[in-house]
């Protein structure tokens, strides 16, 4: 009697070890499921904050939407002149049958040569900035080509600075060039129309940068002079002259011998 009730006791000893093992296993099955769902909401956490960010963009442009459209800047007023008057004048002038055959701007390049930068860097830095404030353009450094002995100049030695203007930049530089740093020239009786080049381009040499009211004549470590090239789409001198007096270009008037 006492064995069987020891086995008894045993049996139900037994049974709570394997209740135990199975509420063991329905926990960790239960922690999985938890996992996958904490997983799950993981995965989804980033595709709402993904809506948060996307419906915040999409109230942004709305807003800019509301917003008054911004006004582009006025064309420039040699360029209005060229379509309004000289375009029509020159055809008038050169029988032209299509308006498109009238020569136009093409480019506006400034050039300071540097010699001294060979043995003077801050030279080629100070010409880059004269440079840089009467084109408002940042200038490229120019290097030479080939060596030259008797200049002491070896290929790829920097001697000077350069920038190309086009578009809306040419337009302004040119007029600023027409109607504020010529008539600032000491003893300016008009420009000389050697400088043509026979395919359409004009070349000025201007001795001292200052002429530029942009040029702080405190700001500068001394007087320097720059080329100024004109390209047009002319095919000779004579209607590159005349494009060039319609924008205001002074030239020195011809004297016809009798």
């Amino acid at each position: 009697m006492e064995e069987s009730g020891e086995n008894e006791e045993s049996l139900e000893a037994v049974g709570e070890v394997a209740d135990g093992a199975e509420a063991v296993e329905a926990g960790d099955s239960a922690a999985e499921e938890g996992v996958g769902k904490n997983g799950e909401a993981e995965e989804q956490a980033p595709r709402s904050q993904r809506r948060e960010r996307g419906g915040g963009r999409a109230a942004r442009e709305a807003e800019a939407a509301l917003e008054p459209p911004t006004e582009p800047p006025p064309a420039p007023r040699l360029y209005e002149q060229f379509k309004t008057e000289i375009i029509p004048a020159m055809v008038r002038e050169f029988n032209y049958g299509n308006p498109m055959e009238v020569p136009r701007l093409q480019k506006i390049v400034l050039n300071i040569g540097v010699g001294e930068a060979l043995t003077n860097a801050r030279a080629m830095e100070a010409a880059s900035q004269d440079l840089t404030v009467i084109s408002g353009q940042k200038p490229i450094i120019t290097r030479a080509r080939k060596s030259i002995a008797n200049f002491k100049v070896r290929e790829g030695n920097p001697i000077g600075t350069a920038v190309t203007l086009r578009g809306a930049r040419m337009y302004h530089f040119l007029d600023r060039l027409v109607n504020t740093a010529l008539p600032r020239i000491r003893d300016f009786r008009g420009l000389p129309r050697r400088g043509l080049d026979g395919r359409g381009n004009y070349t000025i040499g201007i001795r001292e940068q200052i002429i530029f009211p942009e040029i702080d004549y405190n700001q500068i470590d001394k007087i320097r002079g720059l080329q100024v090239t004109i390209a047009t789409t002319a095919k000779n001198d004579t209607e590159a002259i005349r494009l060039l007096e319609y924008y205001g270009m002074p030239f020195i008037k011809e004297t016809v011998e009798a």
